[in-house]
């Protein structure tokens, strides 16, 4: 095993491991680095001289990294943090800012809210890329681990280090096909009918039916999906019904009819959520106010066509 020589480590290096650790690919890696196959392979030959490692081996047809791959990935987070850290200042310019910013958020969250902070980016933060990852549950180790900076997502995880704000609240509406059935006017009728829902985890039910469970009240589930965008098609030609959140009816359930339910539900509540590392930290403190800023203009067009 060669020694290994510090000095000949930097940045680009360290984010390249990163990268291929996390993308499980050299041609991923690529993508999310903006460069050549041919250019993460080289400097990957460069990392295997300094560390003394392979790093990556074969898999099928993939390639999965190594212990030491692994280990040495999670200490480069940690000094990346560090080094972005060091070179930002009180003074913070985001047109100047260069790096990928990870928000994790389930289909719902990223088309109401990330397009439009999207296009501040690109007008304020030319320099800064936005990275999406799905959420389902948010765990705590994507934000201790640095996997995403941000999270949306209406259940915050529970952590002494973790920081959230509310964003906003959504009532429930009941969705339907209006050319197959009307909207249930009883609470009888709507317990008696068939639901579609999402669920993230299988034995862990939503917020909805835990409030609902609470008075004895049980829905019946003929489907469950992993998204909101896998709705419309069950929905549509069915008698079937799912109770989700109302803006849902400016995108994904565009087409559909809805109605208030029959029965008393809570607001789902949606939170901005971090990790304590980055309360201070000016840039990040940017971004928050940026994606925070979209929010009020955001539900002001969508009341504006539930109003028309």
């Amino acid at each position: 095993m060669s020694k290994f020589d510090w000095s000949d480590l930097d940045a680009r290096l360290m984010q390249l491991l990163v990268a291929v650790v996390e993308a499980g690919s050299v041609t991923g890696a690529a993508a999310r680095l903006g460069v050549t196959q041919s250019a993460v392979s080289h400097l990957l030959d460069k990392l295997r001289g300094i560390t003394g490692d392979p790093l990556f081996v074969k898999s099928g047809r993939g390639i999965v990294a190594t212990a030491r791959a692994e280990a040495l990935a999670e200490q480069a987070r940690g000094l990346l943090r560090q080094l972005q850290q060091f070179a930002a200042s009180a003074h913070f310019d985001p047109a100047t800012w260069q790096t990928t910013l990870t928000i994790a958020a389930n289909d719902f969250q990223r088309d109401l809210l990330l397009p439009a902070l999207a296009a501040r980016l690109r007008e304020a933060a030319p320099g800064v890329a936005l990275r999406v990852i799905h959420s389902t549950i948010p765990r705590l180790e994507m934000l201790r681990n640095d996997e995403c900076q941000l999270v949306i997502s209406p259940r915050p995880p529970d952590g002494a280090d973790i920081v959230q704000k509310r964003l906003f609240e959504d009532p429930y509406r009941v969705f339907y096909d209006p050319a197959v059935r009307a909207a249930p006017a009883t609470q009888a009728e709507y317990l008696a009918a068939d639901h579609a829902t999402v669920l993230y985890e299988p034995r862990r039910s939503l917020d909805l039916d835990q409030h609902l469970a609470a008075r004895g009240l049980v829905r019946r589930f003929a489907v469950m999906v992993p998204a909101f965008s896998a709705l419309p098609a069950f929905i549509r030609g069915t008698p079937l019904l799912a109770t989700v959140p109302g803006l849902l009816a400016h995108s994904t359930l565009l087409g559909l009819a809805s109605a208030p339910p029959p029965v008393a539900c809570p607001t789902m509540p949606m939170y901005l959520i971090w990790h304590t590392r980055y309360q201070q930290d000016a840039a990040h403190q940017w971004l928050r106010a940026q994606l925070q800023a979209v929010v009020a203009p955001v539900m002001a067009r969508v009341r504006a066509v539930t109003a028309a």
